[in-house]
């Protein structure tokens, strides 16, 4: 038993160190230099945040840590199309950017939309610590009810609401324009997925139906 804890908590950091790296090869090597400080200061933010998930879900919520580590959807048979993942791209283009000076963003929306992604990244920290069910595999598991308090008295998929505000201001936080173009695919493919969510969670979650009634929106307040 014990062997099986410490293997637990080596993988919940393990899983956080290879994104830190993965993200830190994204971010630096298309700029070619170690000089990106917008780079710099997105690394550090989202690393310190990512960590402090690690540890603080391992030790109040280790099951949700291991259902984040799954992949793979199994309830739904609708997969979004291909060309909103490209908004992946988007993180390489801030390197390419700098590199060639194709941007000139001022330095205060620099740092006011680094505060944004963290705000976003701290907003889905709450979503997590309300609901341990909250993870992008669409699935409903045994014994799961649904969450009207907290943020999901507000929308319905506050999760979401907190990926957009970090992937949307992710480009300014790294010093692009250009780099806005492909995340603006986050937009619809997070909406996909917010439909496809629904479908399963109102055919297969006693309640949600009823929720859905007494929290109107979806995303966004008034909007949506």
């Amino acid at each position: 038993m014990e062997d099986n804890k410490k293997l637990s908590k080596k993988k919940a950091y393990f899983v956080p160190i290879i994104i830190m790296i993965f993200m830190g090869i994204i971010l630096f090597l298309p700029a070619g230099t170690l000089k990106f400080w917008q780079a710099w200061i997105y690394w550090i933010g989202f690393s310190a945040v990512t960590f402090f998930i690690a540890a603080y879900f391992l030790k109040k919520s280790p099951e949700l840590l291991s259902r984040r580590m799954k992949y793979g959807e199994k309830n739904t048979t609708k997969k979004a199309p291909a060309i909103f993942n490209l908004f992946f791209i988007g993180y390489f283009i801030p390197g390419i950017d700098f590199r060639f000076h194709w941007s000139n963003v001022p330095v205060w929306i620099v740092i006011a939309s680094n505060i944004i992604v963290l705000l976003g990244y701290i907003f889905i920290i709450f979503v997590f610590n309300e609901n341990s069910y909250a993870f992008t595999i669409i699935q409903v598991e045994k014994k799961q009810q649904v969450i009207s308090t907290g943020p999901y008295s507000i929308v319905r998929h506050p999760m979401y609401l907190g990926m957009l505000m970090l992937l949307l201001f992710t480009p300014f936080a790294l010093g692009s324009y250009w780099a806005v173009i492909p995340f603006l695919l986050s937009v619809p493919m997070n909406v996909f997925r917010i439909k496809s969510e629904e479908e399963v969670l109102l055919k297969e979650l006693p309640g949600y139906k009823d929720y859905c009634l007494r929290t109107r929106y979806r995303l966004i307040p008034l909007i949506w």
